[in-house]
């Protein structure tokens, strides 16, 4: 059995109601704008700050245990001096009295310095305690604005994802009906022009969205829909005004439907 060949009206009926279906997604995608990075922006910036917390309060825990080493030295180094008291009690010449009391000097040289630590250490808790303090606040804000905006995001998703979806299979479906070259041909052209418009009317002399106008004698060439005919401005396939707006009506009931 012979396959119907395809005419080239019918090829540009496909191509208008394909470039329908696509600008129908955009329109969709619009609707979602800059949410969705948003959103992913404000995860990454959560995320970033709760690895600034988590560090911040493991070197709070790490000062802390320093401030507790310095006060064991103190209690050992104050240990060591009573002994060496005791044993100045009981020595034999000057030679070892003196020797015991450089050995107290050592020991208080180090209480003082382990003083000092435990000071410079309590200063720098201090500080890091505000920046913790900050940074917990930053985290709630953030956190908050991302519940909102993932709100928003999921609000928009429920309302258009069935459709969007719809959508996506339908586009599928209407370039598997036209060949493969004329699809390659509109997706390169749609890539390359703004909003996405690769299939365009002629309104008013001239394709939609352009200032050019098209010559009379290319208009009924356009209207004749014997060939496939590009704007040469542009590169937009163009339709006739009447084949545009019957695919628009027709499309529209479809879009009701999803």
């Amino acid at each position: 059995m012979a396959t119907k060949e395809v005419t080239v009206e019918e090829k540009l009926r496909a191509l208008y109601d394909l470039q329908l279906i696509d600008s129908r997604i955009d329109e969709i995608t619009s609707i979602r704008g800059e949410l969705p990075l948003e959103v992913e922006d404000l995860e990454d910036e959560v995320e970033g700050l709760n690895k600034r917390l988590e560090k911040l309060k493991s070197e709070v825990d790490e000062l802390d245990s320093g401030i507790k080493g310095k006060k064991i030295a103190i209690e050992e180094s104050k240990e060591l001096i009573a002994k060496y008291k005791e044993q100045q009690k009981n020595v034999r010449n000057n030679r070892e009295f003196n020797s015991l009391s450089k050995e107290m000097e050592f020991q208080e040289l180090e209480i003082e310095l382990s003083d000092k630590h435990i000071k410079e250490f309590k200063v720098k808790i201090a500080q890091k305690k505000e920046i913790i303090e900050q940074t917990e606040e930053k985290i709630n804000s953030r956190s908050t604005h991302l519940d909102h905006k993932k709100s928003e995001l999921n609000d928009i998703l429920a309302e258009t994802q069935k459709e969007e979806e719809a959508l996506f299979k339908k586009s599928d479906e209407f370039a598997n009906k036209i060949d493969e070259r004329l699809v390659k041909a509109y997706k390169r052209i749609r890539n390359n022009v703004k909003n996405g418009l690769a299939v365009v009317p002629i309104e008013r002399g001239a394709s939609a969205g352009s200032y050019f106008t098209i010559p009379p004698q290319i208009q009924m060439e356009i209207a004749g829909r014997k060939k496939i005919i590009t704007d040469e401005h542009s590169g937009r396939i163009l339709v006739d005004f009447e084949l545009a707006e019957e695919e628009s009506v027709k499309m529209q009931k479809m879009f009701a439907k999803l």
